[in-house]
């Protein structure tokens, strides 16, 4: 059975009009996130804007970027670079854990050569 698609966060399944009202903004605002690539909706096969939970989140936070003063343009800037040091982020815990079992490797290796030459 596959998911509900309410199920998945990246659904896009609200209509402009249920994101304004679950965050208190007007649907203007919304729509100028839109046009000024801060936030993207999916498209509906009519054209309408579609939000997931995700975009929704992520709104939210361009609610309270803006509430404290910043621009569009500054806000998708701070979108930008939160982006890009979660990339990081991610490539570093894996460069981690690639040396974690790099030493492992290493640490099993030397157990067993340290066995081995007390066996003798």
């Amino acid at each position: 059975m596959s998911p509900l698609p309410m199920d998945d966060d990246r659904a896009p399944i609200y209509t402009v009009g249920q994101v304004a009202a679950m965050l208190e903004v007007q649907q203007a605002f919304l729509r100028r996130l839109d046009e000024h690539a801060v936030v993207r909706p999916a498209r509906s096969s009519g054209g309408q804007r579609r939000y997931s939970r995700v975009e929704i989140t992520l709104v939210q936070h361009v609610v309270h970027l803006a509430d404290e003063g910043m621009t569009l343009a500054a806000i998708r800037r701070v979108l930008d670079l939160e982006r890009r040091v979660a990339r990081l982020e991610a490539e570093r815990d894996a460069a981690r854990r690639e040396r974690d079992a790099a030493l492992d490797e290493r640490n099993a290796a030397l157990a067993q050569l340290a066995r081995l030459l007390r066996g003798r």
